[in-house]
């Protein structure tokens, strides 16, 4: 940042660091945050992504791709000079986070439900100089939550983020606070792992009225919705 004016912030982990004002070199390590700098327009600012930043299509065809979330090039990174880079707690390792701290600021956002979603984008907005755009997506999203109806009967529910183990969500996930407001009662809610390792065997004894798949981190497929449904 030699040479560029900066402001001190803290991000949601806790760590305080200088960044530039207003950032012209920035790097995405998070698929949904980088939908969310291109929506705030900027791109001219965004210089590199991973390869699982596959929205928007025109940005995944043109900009540099820096590896993956979990593998960053972190040599290819630093040829790249960015002034800022965007990272997840959970996304990214806190190992890549460190050697990249060694050289940028790294953002770190921590999203455990909806607030949490929506300080992100007013946060963001506010590290790139886009707040007013971000303030506007983030009541947008507000406006949208306010009208959604949960079901009118309530419905267990079994999510399904990996197998072999079998591994589920607990309360403290972005995707159980999004299960609750459509109305759903997560089963492993009250496990005291964030991802609960399971069986079959134990699914039975709680009953869920629907079991969901996400669509990644695992790869699920037709054949284990089969294994399912055969085994329920």
């Amino acid at each position: 940042m030699k040479g560029q004016e900066s402001k001190t912030v803290t991000d949601p982990c806790g760590r305080t660091f200088e960044v530039p004002l207003s950032p012209k070199r920035i790097i995405s390590l998070v698929p949904s945050q980088t939908e969310l700098l291109f929506d705030l327009g900027l791109t001219d600012e965004v210089i590199g992504i991973t390869k699982f930043c596959i929205h928007p299509k025109k940005w995944f065809q043109e900009k540099i791709r820096i590896g993956g979330t979990k593998n960053p090039k972190i040599a290819l990174i630093k040829t790249l000079q960015p002034d800022l880079i965007l990272a997840n707690k959970e996304e990214n390792r806190k190992e890549d986070i460190e050697a990249l701290t060694a050289f940028c600021p790294v953002w770190v956002s921590d999203i455990q439900d909806l607030d949490n979603a929506l300080s992100m984008i007013q946060d963001i907005g506010m590290l790139c100089n886009k707040l007013e755009k971000a303030k506007e997506i983030s009541s947008d999203i507000q406006v949208q939550f306010q009208t959604l109806k949960p079901l009118v009967e309530k419905k267990k529910v079994a999510y399904f983020i990996w197998k072999n183990p079998w591994m589920s969500i607990n309360q403290q996930t972005f995707i159980h606070d999004m299960l609750s407001r459509c109305g759903f009662e997560n089963v492993f809610a009250k496990h005291i792992d964030r991802y609960p390792e399971t069986s079959l065997e134990e699914l039975k004894t709680l009953k869920p009225d629907y079991i969901f798949l996400s669509s990644e981190p695992f790869p699920f497929k037709e054949k284990h919705i089969d294994e399912l449904q055969n085994t329920f």
